[in-house]
């Protein structure tokens, strides 16, 4: 545990909440706090402020207990187990806590909720959100060799020409599209994020898979 300055604190809280941080007010769960570890994990990192409301509002860690649960929930409700670096911080008299979350690389970071099911979890902007069965397959894909494309199959083409001239598509218009199953065409998804083809967004309320601006 490293004790810095009050400024830093300060600094990160102006930011708000993004896709790179979160505030606790606490950590009363360590489940819930897990759910948070897996989404930094698999996507881009992140920090969390414990012991700051949402609003901003430092209220301070009550007790060492909290640490213990983010250990618990990086170690035994996240999987792989999760290397998270934590400073303490005295702020106006109050401790606020930093865990510091790197981008995993051994994705997907899965955690377990109160049925003991294992969930994946991504960072969209201030959310948490559920990763899809096509963001598991990107990551499993991931190392695998990309090869290159010789051609294309009828079902592969007849989504680049959909896309070519609509704005989007999404997993189940793909399959009544090509007539395949849902394996099928998260397969075909997944390979071509990998290939920067396509690229897979979230509008708020449903994932959906665009034409990549690189590969225009």
């Amino acid at each position: 545990m490293i004790q810095t300055k009050a400024d830093y604190i300060h600094a990160r809280i102006a930011e708000g909440e993004h896709q790179q941080q979160d505030f606790k007010f606490e950590i009363s769960d360590a489940r819930k706090i897990a759910k948070s570890l897996s989404a930094f994990s698999n996507t881009d990192g992140g920090r969390l402020l414990v012991g700051v409301k949402d609003n901003g509002k430092i209220a301070g860690v009550r007790s060492e207990e909290e640490i213990y649960m983010i250990e618990a929930a990086a170690k035994l409700y996240c999987k792989p187990q999760i290397d998270c670096e934590m400073h303490v911080h005295a702020v106006e008299g109050r401790t606020v806590l930093e865990v510091i979350v790197p981008p995993g690389e051994q994705k997907p970071y899965c955690a377990k909720d109160h049925d003991n099911r294992w969930w994946a979890y991504i960072r969209v902007r201030d959310e948490n959100i559920l990763a899809t069965p096509v963001h598991i397959k990107v990551w499993q894909q991931a190392g695998t060799p990309k090869g290159v494309f010789v051609h294309y199959t009828e079902t592969e083409q007849m989504l680049l020409n959909y896309l070519s001239s609509h704005d989007s598509i999404t997993l189940n218009q793909y399959c009544r599209l090509a007539k395949i199953s849902r394996p099928k065409a998260e397969n075909t998804l997944a390979k071509f994020i990998r290939f920067e083809l396509i690229e897979l967004y979230f509008d708020g309320q449903h994932f959906l898979f665009r034409q990549n601006e690189k590969s225009s």
